[in-house]
């Protein structure tokens, strides 16, 4: 029962704040596992799946000071800035990560015709209530 109300909250936790919801636009966001590391005491591991419509994107945002995270596409393309880097575009099965800190400034379907899919996951502090931080 542990399991299901966690992932419940886990679901709740992942749903970007209302002002952020108005920025968003044709994509959507579910956490798909979450997990305690028995190894690491007070980490988790979150498993989250980003959908991206035609054109679809996400608003720039942050992650828990805590989140490591490593995402991959599993569909179609995506478009990523970490930091002041470079706009990438990543492909089916290509992958890149991002450290505690970073600001994600860019994240977007690289096509304005099909969809595309990525999923990320989190290794992150237990007692995270959100794992998104638009930018105001």
């Amino acid at each position: 029962m542990r399991t299901l109300v966690t992932g419940l909250l886990c679901v709740a936790m992942i749903a970007l704040p209302a002002a952020a919801a108005d920025k968003t636009h044709n994509a959507n966001v579910t956490v798909v596992f979450d997990h305690l590391l028995p190894n690491v005491p007070g980490k988790s591991m979150r498993g989250v799946m980003v959908e991206y419509g035609p054109g679809g994107s996400n608003p720039s945002h942050m992650h828990p000071k805590s989140a490591f995270i490593y995402a991959t596409v599993i569909e179609g393309s995506i478009k990523s800035q970490i930091n002041d880097g470079e706009v990438k575009v990543y492909k089916t099965g290509e992958n890149w990560s991002e450290v505690p800190g970073d600001h994600h400034r860019v994240s977007a379907n690289a096509s304005e015709t099909e969809p595309a899919k990525l999923f990320a996951v989190f290794v992150v502090d237990t007692d995270e209530t959100k794992l998104v931080y638009p930018d105001n």
